[in-house]
């Protein structure tokens, strides 16, 4: 009898236990800037993508910028799936549930040479940058470059969490999958 009893009681596997990732975030949605960076000629040399676990992630390059050198930059969701380009207005249409409008102290231009380092047109998809697998980002367009700054549209599919922060030689914007703290 009590063999019976042993053998229906089952036990899961540690295959059947499913963990959930803690992707706790406490970044919410408003604007980040820091616009106290005096200007310095910056050139944005690469934009790239990432699909993480719990968040995609852009990074912005520009050689020389690091926590202790800064970047100026703003981070803002638009009111809708337009980002307006600086100087002329022209609406850079980006597709997605909500539009992130990035607009960074680097143009993609060499401040030295005149010379463009970074191959984008505006209104253009990001040159590199393929969103496969990528569970927020929707689509990423270059808005233009003037007076020493660069302005994008990231589209996201909805108006999530977002995070951004310096490193050296880029800048990093993180949005998270979803407001709830597991993947």
């Amino acid at each position: 009898m009590l063999a019976a009893g042993v053998a229906a009681t089952t036990v899961p596997t540690a295959s059947a236990v499913t963990a959930t990732t803690d992707c706790s975030t406490a970044w919410g949605s408003l604007d980040r800037q820091d616009r106290t960076v005096p200007y310095q000629p910056q050139a944005l040399t690469n934009v790239r993508t990432g699909a993480h676990e719990c968040f995609d992630r852009l990074v912005i390059d520009v050689p020389g910028t690091s926590p202790e050198n800064p970047l100026a930059y703003r981070v803002h969701y638009t009111n809708a799936n337009v980002v307006y380009q600086a100087g002329s207005g022209t609406p850079i249409p980006v597709s997605g549930g909500a539009v992130l409008e990035i607009v960074v102290g680097a143009s993609t231009y060499d401040p030295v040479t005149w010379q463009k380092v970074y191959p984008a047109r505006s209104g253009d998809p990001l040159p590199g940058v393929d969103l496969t697998g990528h569970r927020t980002f929707v689509d990423a367009r270059f808005a233009g470059s003037l007076e020493g700054e660069s302005q994008f549209g990231l589209g996201v599919r909805a108006r999530l969490p977002f995070q951004v922060f310096q490193l050296d030689n880029r800048l990093v914007i993180d949005v998270a999958h979803s407001w709830s703290t597991t993947a």
